[in-house]
């Protein structure tokens, strides 16, 4: 998945239905998401945050952006963090990352 967004903005959301390998749709009911972001071949993360769980059996979660989010022009890699009611953490996508673009504003 492919997301693009203007420095500086704060919409549109990122929506997102997680899957599992197989494309089967997750279960977050009684679970807490949290969305991580960070430059591309950077090392410090730069979004830490917890996520809204939209449709808890249909899997789809939202992370709504903060101004700072989006304040750095360029390419990011991102993923949904689940942990589930019993403690388990799992990581979405499993198998690779978002990318996140910010486009640099005109002015």
């Amino acid at each position: 998945m492919a997301f693009s967004i203007k420095q500086n903005d704060t919409a549109p959301s990122l929506r997102a239905t997680l899957r599992d390998g197989s494309g089967t749709v997750i279960d977050l009911t009684d679970a807490t998401v949290r969305f991580h972001m960070k430059a591309v071949g950077g090392t410090a993360v730069k979004v830490d945050a917890l996520s809204n769980i939209i449709d808890a059996e249909g899997g789809i979660v939202q992370y709504n952006w903060a101004s700072n989010d989006t304040d750095t022009a360029g390419s990011y890699y991102a993923e949904f963090e689940v942990t589930y009611s019993d403690g388990t953490i799992e990581t979405f996508p499993n198998n690779s990352n978002l990318s996140i673009s910010i486009r640099a504003e005109l002015n």
